[in-house]
């Protein structure tokens, strides 16, 4: 099966339901995948460019349908909370090369500290288990479990000016110790999710799963696209959750790719879209590894994608043709829109309508759009 760039677009619209045609919040398609969530609303946002109306009232938090937890790249991102225990399981380091990477240790500092990384894991995930027994703020449990972990496994923090317990290792393994967070914390407070499973090791059909999950909304990918989402090493996917016999082999452009099978005909009959979206900064169609199908021009990653300060993108009719930062003060909104090339003003006008929800998604009651 060859398609074009254009096809995959039209494709993966229509699957994350960017045509607003989800009327439900529980039945997001990208909370297959989970949504991140960062700084203000992001994830609200994400939701808003999916659901007919703007959602100002969603149940997210501990005891509600929506959680909210680190989960992907030690990230915090919101799941349906039945998903969890399976996400879990799913998300459990693969192999000794694995753990390290999801602690954010090399090879060489492994050794130094003489305990292997799957030891290291399950000694962070251990002591986060035992101490996080209340909601505790990250500050509070960062100390208390360095208070258990081995020497080795503390490192010095310029910005605390003493040693603790590495951000990567409490992240990475929150969720398999039943953790969850309170929306809307800072610094992040930490939850014990009450009758959470008690997880010991990886799930590789929960992961297969996921991964078919990420092949249908941000398909058709490779296996290096789909473990530098999940930021697993692509040999461990390939040898234990690659779900081979349930894909298609298609071509993109020349490029192999794989999609599954029973969204081959999806992508084959996807209309062109003709969508106008302020898509939030780390909303999950932005969060595909294959960014030159998102954004062909090259010159336009650093944009989009910098190091520090990521901006909205303005998505039109299929291509990102600009980015747009808001700024709030007090119930009033601004969105600076920095389009990459003129637009028409029936565009602009979409714009303007794009940026009323994003007000209302951020309670603001007045909003205004400066074209840049």
């Amino acid at each position: 099966m060859n398609v074009t760039r254009a096809q995959v677009v039209a494709y993966r619209v229509a699957a994350q339901q960017l045509d607003r045609s989800a009327t439900d919040p529980m039945k997001l398609a990208v909370l297959d995948i989970g949504v991140q969530d960062f700084a203000v609303h992001t994830g609200l946002m994400a939701f808003d460019a999916r659901l007919p109306e703007p959602p100002t009232s969603l149940a997210i938090g501990p005891g509600k349908p929506i959680a909210l937890a680190w989960t992907l790249r030690g990230a915090p991102h919101l799941h349906r909370r039945r998903d969890l225990d399976a996400l879990a399981g799913a998300m459990w380091p693969l192999s000794e090369q694995d753990a390290a990477g999801r602690l954010n240790e090399t090879g060489p500092s492994v050794a130094r500290a003489g305990i292997n990384a799957l030891d290291q894991w399950q000694t962070a995930l251990d002591a986060m288990r035992a101490v996080v027994s209340k909601p505790t703020a990250k500050g509070a449990a960062s100390t208390a479990v360095t208070r258990k972990v081995p020497q080795p496994m503390r490192r010095y923090c310029r910005v605390c000016k003493a040693e603790h317990v590495s951000d990567s290792a409490m992240r990475t393994t929150a969720l398999a110790a039943g953790l969850e967070l309170e929306p809307g914390t800072a610094p992040p407070v930490l939850v014990p999710r009450p009758n959470a499973k008690r997880v010991s090791g990886p799930d590789v059909n929960q992961l297969r799963r996921l991964v078919t999950a990420y092949l249908t909304l941000l398909g058709p990918a490779t296996p290096a696209d789909v473990a530098g989402y999940f930021e697993i090493k692509t040999s461990d996917l390939k040898q234990h959750a690659w779900p081979d016999g349930e894909l298609t082999e298609v071509t993109v452009d020349g490029k192999k790719a794989w999609l599954p099978e029973s969204a081959a005909e999806a992508l084959r009959t996807a209309r062109a879209p003709d969508e106008v979206r302020l898509l939030g900064p780390f909303d999950p169609y932005l969060q595909a590894r294959d960014r030159a199908v998102i954004v062909p021009d090259k010159a336009a990653h650093k944009t989009l994608w910098p190091v520090l300060g990521r901006p909205g993108a303005l998505f039109v009719e299929g291509d990102v043709v600009g980015v747009w930062r808001p700024k709030a003060s007090g119930a009033k909104l601004t969105l600076t829109v920095e389009a990459f090339a003129p637009l028409p003003e029936s565009t602009w006008r979409h714009i303007d309508g794009e940026a009323e929800r994003v007000a209302t998604v951020r309670s603001a009651s007045d909003v205004t759009v400066v074209r840049s």
